[in-house]
């Protein structure tokens, strides 16, 4: 925790990069205990330092990935190289819609998994016309993990996510099972199999000080700050975007030390990791995700984002697809039809954003087709069937 005397907002600047000044941080440790997540930016970019993996195992037109060796050479890894008796781990790659939930318990009944979500809007209870939740029925077929842990007010980070989602993990291993880590959001995912970096915790005045700053200087002020605190990362950080800025910042302060020094990253060990990916084709997704999307308007979308709303606040969660459009039907500014509508491009442009994302993943063997499809469920089950 960095205590800054109270000062007029006027010489802010120059007292945060005096704090930083060689003298006060001589004999300053290591970055401040908790743990924070990363953000990403539009196009999966990691600010706070997790490097890009090239498109490995992609080819062809825009998401078709290159077919994978009979032999699954390469499948496990970057932790690949861990002794064949560790335990193995299934992840499910794909994007929403593709059928992720009918594999899982699919091959969580032919090998004794259990499935651990990774949702970022799962993980909220009360939120589950929106979500497409595996419904109480298929969570009665096989155990699931990180799914209904929180209120909707209250935060989750990828941070937390990793911390539950690794002591799932051991706890399903030590009972001799299968995990079965399955959904679509792609920085829980990087967060569960390579870490984030162990940074501050939030530190609120310091904040808000800096957003009064920002209001009062003009937007670029925080970007020439964190440009004479921290060059390195001013130079990875769009001057517009305010919160990695503020973050960047609040590291650099509270760690004494910049935040380019100070990343470091915790990935997961002792485990085997099967990556398998659907990609299923695009026009054919499509017309499921607009079926599925119309169909959470019509089992009572919009009351439930009314209850939610009525319960919590407009909380963060509530902005997320579905949602947000029910709220705009609450609030009168969208009718029911448009709405749906939108939903629908939303899914589809969500879609199109986690195959992008996906395709960084490294050693994904990607199957062409649906995951409630018998000749997919085959094609997986065999490249389990090959590792265990």
């Amino acid at each position: 925790m960095v205590a800054l005397p109270y000062q007029s907002e006027m010489d802010l600047s120059a007292r945060l990069v005096a704090s930083m000044s060689p003298a006060r941080t001589a004999n300053s440790g290591s970055a401040a205990g908790g743990t924070e997540t990363a953000k990403v930016s539009g196009r999966g970019s990691i600010v706070c330092g997790v490097a890009h993996s090239g498109l490995q195992g992609v080819s062809g037109h825009d998401f078709s990935p290159a077919e994978s060796s009979p032999k699954l050479a390469g499948a496990l890894a970057p932790e690949g190289n861990s002794p064949d008796n560790e335990p193995l781990v299934i992840l499910l790659l794909g994007p929403t819609g593709s059928g992720k939930t009918a594999l899982s318990l699919a091959l969580g009944q032919q090998f004794t998994g259990e499935i651990v979500s990774c949702d970022s809007v799962a993980v909220y209870r009360g939120m589950d016309l929106g979500t497409a939740k595996p419904t109480g029925e298929e969570r009665s077929r096989l155990p699931h993990h990180l799914i209904d842990i929180a209120a909707p007010n209250q935060p989750f980070t990828a941070g937390e996510y990793s911390r539950q989602a690794r002591a799932a993990l051991r706890e399903i291993a030590a009972r001799g099972r299968l995990p079965i880590v399955t959904g679509g959001t792609g920085l829980y995912l990087r967060a569960l199999t390579e870490g984030l970096f162990a940074g501050p915790l939030r530190q609120e005045e310091l904040r808000e000080r800096l957003n009064r700053s920002r209001r009062t200087r003009g937007d670029a002020w925080l970007h020439r700050l964190l440009a004479k605190l921290d060059p390195a990362s001013a130079s990875r950080i769009h001057a517009n975007d305010t919160a990695k800025l503020i973050r960047a910042i609040e590291v650099c302060l509270a760690a004494r030390r910049p935040l380019s020094e100070v990343m470091a990253r915790d990935p997961l060990t002792g485990f085997r990791l099967l990556r398998i990916g659907l990609n299923p084709p695009r026009q054919q997704l499509y017309e499921r995700l607009n079926r599925r999307a119309a169909a959470m308007f019509a089992a009572g979308l919009v009351e439930e984002t009314r209850a939610l709303l009525d319960r919590y606040g407009p909380v963060k969660a509530l902005d997320s697809l579905g949602y947000r459009q029910a709220q705009a039907v609450l609030a009168g500014t969208m009718n029911l039809n448009a709405a749906i509508a939108a939903a629908q491009q939303g899914h589809r442009n969500y879609a199109k954003r986690q195959l992008t994302w996906f395709r960084r993943e490294p050693d994904v063997h990607w199957i062409e087709g649906f995951g409630d499809e018998p000749e997919t469920q085959r094609a997986a089950a065999e490249m389990v069937r090959q590792v265990l």
